[in-house]
């Protein structure tokens, strides 16, 4: 029978030995290696998409605010363009309303000086006596030479015979004097009537009237 060798009470077993890896260290540091250089090329990548988002949107940017500086050159361009057209226009505005007052007043100045004209051949008459009632005045028509023309009727009411100086004032719508001349009448014998004609000095429009703003009989 074979005995087996006694131990002592509280005595430890021998140690075995283990084998170790040596290939793990290795193998971790690779590991820590690869995943560094990954994450390196992560960074690296989203450095360079950042750096391309961030000059794509400098690009369009630019691009926006280049088109914004065109509209705005061009929105400027048009005011200007439309300022002058305006002032264009209110010259030559200006200027038809320049002519038209221009020959308004050319107008109105001879018409004030035939008035003036005949009034004072009427007055120049020494010893002249009101007529005006002696005198009647038809409607106004066209000469064959453009100026206006009116027919007179006069009257000798008196008692002897005389000769007539009348003013005809020729008028527009409101009463208004276009031109005036003076007509001399010969020699109207006592209860006779005799026709003259008062023509224009110049055409006038259509529409003029004329009447009788003064005679004389003498």
């Amino acid at each position: 029978m074979d005995r087996q060798p006694l131990t002592r009470a509280g005595s430890k077993p021998p140690a075995r030995a283990t084998v170790q890896d040596s290939s793990a260290p290795l193998m971790s540091r690779r590991n820590g290696l690869v995943a560094l250089v990954l994450i390196s090329a992560l960074i690296g990548a989203a450095a360079l998409a950042g750096c391309s988002s961030e000059k794509g949107a400098s690009s369009s940017a630019s691009s926006a605010a280049g088109a914004v500086r065109q509209a705005a050159s061009a929105a400027a361009s048009a005011a200007s363009a439309a300022s002058a057209l305006a002032s264009a226009i209110g010259g030559a505005i200006g200027g038809a309303a320049g002519g038209a007052a221009s020959a308004l007043a050319s107008i109105e100045a001879r018409a004030s000086e035939a008035a003036s004209a005949a009034s004072s051949a009427v007055a120049g008459i020494k010893g002249g006596l009101d007529a005006k009632a002696d005198v009647a005045v038809g409607a106004v028509t066209t000469g064959s030479d453009g100026r206006a023309q009116a027919q007179l009727t006069v009257t000798n009411h008196g008692q002897q015979s005389y000769r007539y100086v009348i003013q005809v004032n020729f008028t527009d719508g409101s009463g208004g004097v276009l031109d005036a001349v003076a007509v001399t009448v010969q020699d109207v014998a006592v209860g006779h009537s005799v026709q003259a004609t008062a023509r224009s000095n110049r055409s006038l429009p259509g529409g003029t009237g004329a009447e009788v703003a003064n005679a004389v009989r003498y």
